[in-house]
């Protein structure tokens, strides 16, 4: 039972994820239209741009402590 929990789980966040997906509208280019000329300003930059080398660390870390915590418990 607890098995088919994970997997029912698991199928709900994947569904979710994707039902709040949203696309990104192209930027308008110099001339006011959508496309793929040079005048526009490009793909907004994510908050997380910022922050991906730290993120990595972070989970550098983690990987670290976890590994060294399971190995702990299980000798």
């Amino acid at each position: 039972m607890k098995t088919i929990n994970k997997l029912v789980s698991a199928l709900l966040l994947f569904v979710i994820s994707f039902a709040y997906a949203e696309e990104i509208p192209p930027a308008p280019n110099s001339a006011g239209r959508a496309g793929t000329g040079g005048g526009g300003p490009g793909a907004p930059a994510s908050p997380i741009d910022m922050y991906v080398y730290v993120l990595g660390i972070v989970a550098i870390a983690f990987i670290f402590f976890y590994t060294k915590k399971y190995k702990s418990v299980k000798a």
